[in-house]
């Protein structure tokens, strides 16, 4: 795992935002994810900088995910870094619309 994903990783295990689980490396499909939340059916994908060239196979993916019923939520490696609250913020929201419904 990168930096960024172990950081974020501190914030997601053991059910810390409203009780969810999160899985590392979870596949769906041809694709590993790198974190899923199963039961709200959300991946959170952390791009690096070599990401800017891989657009449109990110788009792909991300398409493909959501046929799937999935929601993709993408930061970068330094927002996870550097803005861990905001990204928190909007995991957070996400997770808290699933458990309104």
């Amino acid at each position: 795992m990168t930096n960024a994903e172990t950081h974020l990783w501190q914030h997601l295990r053991a059910r810390q935002i409203l009780g969810f689980k999160f899985r590392r490396q979870h596949p769906a499909g041809k694709y590993i994810l790198d974190f899923a939340c199963i039961d709200a059916k959300l991946a959170i994908e952390i791009d690096g900088g070599q990401h800017n060239e891989l657009h449109m196979q990110d788009n792909l993916r991300t398409a493909w995910l959501e046929s799937q019923g999935w929601k993709v939520l993408r930061f970068w490696n330094n927002e996870v870094l550097q803005n861990t609250e905001g990204v928190l913020e909007k995991i957070y929201n996400t997770l808290s619309q699933v458990s309104e419904t």
